[in-house]
């Protein structure tokens, strides 16, 4: 099974995601951000983007990637990702589905005020334009298809334990 923490950046994917495997059994957190840092590294560049989604590669090997690691290990990943556009989410989840891979997809909501000033007051990355520049995108996946296709854990005015604690007691329901 993969436990797949959407949300925008400042949700507390990271956090949580380590907080989640360590409440679900046989787990093991796999971050899909280093299939793209993969292909960043392909020399010379891929063609330029402002995002590694963005390259038809990374969503297949993302899937592959996945399911490779389920096949060695079994268990559950955890894998924190954001994932905004819609299409995207279309070509993993059929693809992880084609391969018969449960997802259990959860998506770290918080309000756009509490994002900014997570970005902004973060001590480890700094203040990020990058981190900053996903909130608009984020609120309108929100609104017109993300929150539908998951289940939406406000993280508002819950600590990263609290968050992990709901999500872990979802899936072992």
């Amino acid at each position: 099974m993969i436990v797949w923490l959407n949300g925008t950046h400042g949700a507390g994917k990271t956090t949580t995601s380590g907080l989640v495997q360590q409440l679900i059994p046989d787990s093991r957190v796999f971050d899909a951000e280093k299939v793209g840092e993969t292909l960043m590294d392909v020399t010379p560049g891929l063609p330029a983007t402002n995002n590694f989604q963005h390259w038809p590669p990374w969503r297949p090997l993302v899937v592959e990637t996945a399911r490779h690691i389920l096949d060695y290990t079994g268990g559950t990943l955890v894998m924190p990702m954001t994932v905004l556009v819609e299409q995207y989410w279309r070509e993993i989840s059929t693809g992880l589905a084609r391969h018969a891979i449960p997802v259990r997809h959860f998506v770290l909501h918080a309000d756009q005020q509490t994002l900014r000033g997570r970005i902004e007051g973060d001590t480890a990355l700094g203040p990020s334009a990058f981190r900053l520049a996903y909130l608009e995108p984020y609120a309108e996946a929100a609104r017109t298809w993300l929150h539908s296709e998951a289940e939406v854990v406000d993280t508002t005015l819950l600590t990263p334990d609290e968050a992990a604690q709901q999500i872990a007691d979802a899936v072992n329901k």
